[in-house]
C-alpha cells in the first residue's frame, strides 16, 4: 500500500469515528445506545466498541457520560434551570442516576458544585459563559497510528489468513472472563472420554466486550474442533456451532494471559487503522497453542484472528 493509500484509510477511520463524537455533542440530551453509535461509525456493533476504546481509550458508554457531565456542569454553572431540567437536557435517565455519575466523577453533588464559590475545584474549568457556548470535546489525535515504525513492526508481526468453516464442540461460560478457565475443565474432561483425535484444535471465543458488557453477564465459550462426521453426545454440558471461515488478521500472541486484553487493543486501534482493513461481522477467534500451566515461563501461546473485510473506498 502506498503512503497515500495508507493516509486515506486511517482518514476514513478518523471521519467514521469523529462523526460518532459528533453526533454525541448534537444529541446530547437524547437516549444514545451502542447500536446507535454503531451504526453512526458504519462498523458493526460488535467491533465497533473495540475500535472507539482502542482509538480513544475509553470505551464509548463512558466517553459518552464524560460528555453529558461536561454539559451538566456548564449548566450549573451558567443557568438556573433546576436540577431535574439539567439532568434531563444532558441525556441522564433520572435524577438519582444524574446525581450518581456527578458524584462518582466529581466526588460531590451537583447541588453543592453550584453553591460552591471556591475558586479551586476538581471540576473542569473550561466552559463557555453562557450555556450555548460549550466547549467542544477534546481534540482527539486519529492519525496517530500513522506512524511509519509502527507500521512496520505491526507488518511483520500481522499476516492475512483464509480460515476454513468448521464445526466445533464448545461449552460456555457467562461470567467474568478471569474464571473461564472453568469452561475449559469441563470441556476438557468431555474431551479424555471423547475419543477426539489428538490434532483437533482449542479455540476460545470472547462473545463481549467487557469494556461495554457487565461483568457477570460476558459469554465466553471454550471450543474443540471436531471432524466430520463426529457424532453429536447427549451431553448436557456440550453444545454444537459452526464456525464461518473467512479473512482474518492473525497475530500470533506468547505472554501471560491477562496481556492478550493489550494484543487485542493494539491489532484494533494501531494495526488496523493504518490497514486497508476493517473488522467483519465475525467473532475473533483465540487458538490456543500450549496449555499455560505447563509452559516454563507460564505463558499463553495464542493465535489470535480479528476478522477482517477490506475497506470500501
Amino acid at each position: 500500500m502506498t503512503e497515500s493509500e495508507e493516509h486515506l484509510v486511517n482518514n476514513d477511520y478518523k471521519l467514521r469515528i469523529g462523526a460518532v463524537l459528533q453526533f454525541i455533542e448534537e444529541n446530547i440530551g437524547e437516549d444514545i445506545k451502542l447500536d446507535m453509535l454503531a451504526e453512526v461509525s458504519a462498523f458493526s456493533k460488535f467491533h465497533f466498541s473495540r475500535v472507539f476504546t482502542a482509538i480513544i481509550h475509553k470505551s464509548p458508554m463512558h466517553y459518552l457520560t464524560e460528555r453529558r457531565l461536561h454539559h451538566a456542569v456548564t449548566y450549573l454553572r451558567t443557568t438556573n434551570k433546576t436540577m431535574l431540567d439539567i439532568s434531563s437536557q444532558c441525556g441522564f435517565s433520572s435524577l438519582s442516576s444524574f446525581n450518581a455519575a456527578f458524584k462518582k466523577a466529581y466526588g460531590t453533588t451537583p447541588s453543592a458544585m453550584r453553591k460552591s464559590v471556591q475558586e479551586h475545584s476538581n471540576i473542569p474549568s473550561d466552559t463557555g459563559n453562557k450555556p450555548e457556548e460549550l466547549s467542544p470535546p477534546k481534540a482527539y489525535d486519529l492519525n496517530r497510528t500513522s506512524n511509519n515504525f509502527i507500521r512496520r513492526v505491526w507488518d511483520m508481526n500481522i499476516e492475512l489468513k483464509e480460515l476454513p468453516v468448521c464445526k466445533v464442540a464448545y461449552v460456555r461460560h457467562v461470567g467474568s472472563y478471569l474464571e473461564t478457565y472453568k469452561a475449559w475443565e469441563t470441556l476438557g474432561a468431555w474431551v479424555r472420554g471423547s475419543g477426539l483425535p489428538p490434532t483437533e484444535t482449542f479455540i476460545g471465543i470472547s462473545l463481549d466486550d467487557p469494556a461495554v458488557t457487565d461483568e457477570n453477564s460476558c459469554r465466553y465459550d471454550a471450543c474443540i474442533t471436531v471432524p466430520e462426521g463426529f457424532p453429536e453426545t447427549g451431553d448436557a454440558n456440550i453444545a454444537y456451532r459452526i464456525l464461518p471461515g473467512g479473512l482474518y488478521a492473525l497475530y500470533k500472541f506468547y505472554d501471560t494471559i491477562d496481556k492478550l486484553a493489550i494484543a487485542y487493543q493494539s491489532v484494533y486501534g494501531q494495526w488496523l487503522p493504518s490497514s486497508s482493513y476493517e473488522p467483519d461481522d465475525r467473532h475473533a477467534l483465540e487458538f490456543c497453542m500450549n496449555d499455560p500451566y505447563s509452559d516454563p515461563e507460564g505463558k499463553a501461546k495464542v493465535d489470535l484472528y480479528v476478522p477482517v473485510k477490506r475497506t470500501l473506498s
